[in-house]
């Protein structure tokens, strides 16, 4: 147990609580979707069988549904951590008579898209006898269908007795060798007992499409194995060698989890609606696949080892923006679907009461024009690499050029989609830069065809109004939109896509102002936000600091010239993830707490790319050929 990360948490085992703080959770995944589960041992989110399926455990958002083992005597200490690199999850609970290990997974199903998805969840004594209770609460469509469960036992083919759920068109099969019965007056099922050590006990919940075709049993020790091997050798393929290698591996290894791996493509996060602050009504479903996120994953995956996952991204992109240019999307669902249509689960009070909670997200309607500089920036990065650009590709990209030539001087409603009026965004219109530059790139570097000195002209033009109508002399600032005086982190990225020097004076100053008004010891918001309502975004109350623009101060910092400051934020940042490496999608500083969806695809891609710029591999501004006509980058911690 030494150097297992320290926990002390109260336990109300057998009794309805609510859902622990945002950071006491950990993540499992099987490539498919995911589950949390508290240090508490309360599994309180799973959506049956992808990502953006209907929750079977809701307690997370204030439903009751939740699956938790835990002690029955008074809890004096948990510890818990990931085996190694992998998504196997250890809790140790000490009490006064022995310590329980409880040891979670889900069976990574990578290749096998006809795999059902399942959680395995075994309970080891590890020393003197420990009391347990295990509650199975299962609930179907974010808590709002209760299934009918009952006790099968079978003789043919095979002796087989579990525990099945059925509600429409979902099924449930819970097996294990003690299974929980039903709790009288409750529509709940438990079981108590004892383990002692050496002892172990195991359970195994399998989703079936089929209430006729039922998943066959499974060997809980034999899946544990496959496991750990599973992710023991995709963390091998991982190349990283700079200070926090814990930290970047656990980033890069969540990111994987993230994955559907049947398509490529990467959720922002696994959950929706957890509050951006508590109480409050900033509350959305992050469980798609955003097109900004496109430059990061290419960078985070491929530059540290991961080339089969960002290749996997890649194809998932060009299929996702097929088509039409005038109907992108800023995001898309998992397999690339298009309506991602927003409604309440008015019936679920929240996390800790902060509805409401939603489905769906309505911006996917939103006009956004920074993601055709992001989908240009990621294929030109992919040409880079060497994935080798194919002619629809291409035609693909030409096309959206040619519409983004038509609407780059319309107002819209910038990366963090606001929901007050459309403006003419600084970061927005950075990135059509960035989406002309990389196709006069295209032409140049990589001979791709196309009206190089029209795209050129194109891009001199952006460039040129936006150090026109961004810069505030006054303020000595680039602001968040033309003509305005309220300040953005977004614009610490002009440097990182290349279109501004990082040691240009106004990007210094730029940088200054951005620390005087946004940020709090080592936490950058994203902007300013008021308990009234927001000219800006539409919305009233307070937020957390967004962490990826966290992140994003420290690789300006690096690019102004101010590394030991850069550093010594960073160092501050990686200790700012939860026991088990995570990191949410903000952090109130009041509190102390996580909030927002969790874990934050964009934050753990922001820490990998801090890593990078800081201490090695390719940066996004950076010239680098993978295929032969320029060097690897070289490790910047060599020079050290």
């Amino acid at each position: 147990m030494d150097g297992w990360p320290v926990a002390r948490v109260e336990l109300r085992v057998g009794g309805v609580t609510g859902p622990g703080l945002i950071e006491d959770y950990a993540l499992l995944s099987d490539l498919r979707t995911a589950a949390l589960v508290g240090k508490d041992g309360s599994l309180d989110w799973l959506c049956l069988p992808r990502f953006d399926a209907p929750a079977c455990f809701a307690r997370l958002l204030g439903g009751d549904g939740r699956w938790s083992i835990a002690p029955t005597d008074p809890v004096r200490e948990v510890r818990r951590r990931y085996r190694e690199n992998s998504l196997v999850l250890e809790t140790e609970f000490r009490t006064d008579s022995g310590v329980l290990r409880l040891i979670d997974f889900m069976p990574p199903h990578e290749v096998n898209q006809h795999d059902e998805p399942c959680v395995v969840r075994i309970v080891e004594g590890v020393s003197g006898e420990v009391g347990f209770q295990l509650d199975w609460v299962l609930r179907f469509d974010y808590g709002d269908s209760v299934p009918w469960v009952r006790r099968v036992s079978e003789t043919e083919p095979v002796l087989d007795e579990y525990v099945l759920g059925i509600a429409g068109p979902h099924t449930v099969v819970l097996r294990g060798e003690e299974l929980p019965t039903r709790v009288d007056g409750e529509r709940a099922h438990r079981h108590t007992g004892t383990i002692s050590a050496g002892q172990r006990m195991s359970w195994v919940l399998q989703w079936s499409s089929d209430p006729d075709e039922l998943p066959a049993p499974m060997d809980p020790e034999q899946e544990l194995r496959e496991c750990e091997g599973f992710w023991r050798d995709w963390s091998a393929k991982i190349v990283y060698d700079g200070p926090y290698p814990k930290a970047v591996r656990r980033s890069l290894a969540t990111l994987k989890a993230l994955i559907y791996a049947p398509t490529g493509g990467i959720v922002a996060a696994p959950t929706t609606s957890l509050p951006e602050a508590v109480p409050g009504n900033r509350n959305w479903d992050y469980r798609y696949c955003w097109l900004r996120d496109a430059t990061l994953v290419l960078l985070a995956l491929d530059d540290l080892g991961c080339t089969s996952e960002a290749e996997a991204w890649r194809r998932w992109l060009v299929r996702s923006v097929a088509g039409d240019p005038a109907d992108l999307q800023i995001m898309y669902g998992v397999g690339g679907e298009r309506h991602l249509i927003e409604w309440e689960a008015d019936w679920l009070r929240g996390y800790r009461d902060s509805s409401p909670v939603r489905v769906g997200n309505a911006a996917y309607r939103q006009r956004q024009l920074d993601v055709y500089g992001e989908v240009m920036d990621a294929l030109h990065l992919a040409r880079e690499r060497g994935l080798v650009e194919s002619e629809d590709s291409w035609a693909v990209q030409r096309g959206m050029l040619a519409h983004l030539e038509r609407i780059w001087r319309e107002p819209d409603r910038g990366l963090w989609e606001v929901r007050g009026p459309d403006r003419h965004f600084t970061h927005s219109q950075v990135m059509v830069w960035v989406a002309f530059d990389r196709a006069v790139r295209g032409a140049e570097e990589d001979g791709l065809p196309g009206p190089v000195e029209h795209w050129r002209e194109l891009r001199d033009e952006v460039r040129e109004e936006v150090l026109r109508r961004a810069w505030n002399p006054e303020i000595r600032a680039f602001t968040q939109f033309y003509g305005g005086t309220s300040l953005d982190a977004a614009v610490l990225l002009l440097p990182a896509v290349g279109f501004l020097s990082g040691d240009d004076e106004r990007m210094r100053s730029t940088v200054e102002a951005i620390q005087r008004e946004l940020q709090h010891g080592v936490l950058v918001d994203r902007y300013t936000t008021t308990d009234e309502p927001s000219e800006v975004d539409g919305l009233s109350g307070r937020e957390g600091s967004f962490l990826a623009c966290s992140f994003w101060m420290v690789d300006a910092l690096v690019y102004c010239g101010r590394r030991d400051e850069a550093e010594r934020m960073f160092d501050e940042l990686v200790e700012m993830a939860n026991d088990v490496g995570l990191y949410s999608e903000e952090f109130d500083a009041e509190t102390g707490c996580f909030t927002g969806n969790f874990p934050q695809a964009f934050s753990h891609l922001a820490l990998v790319n801090s890593a990078s710029v800081l201490y090695g591999g390719r940066t996004r501004e950076q010239k680098s050929r993978r295929n032969g006509t320029a060097a690897p980058a070289q490790s910047r911690w060599e020079k050290m």
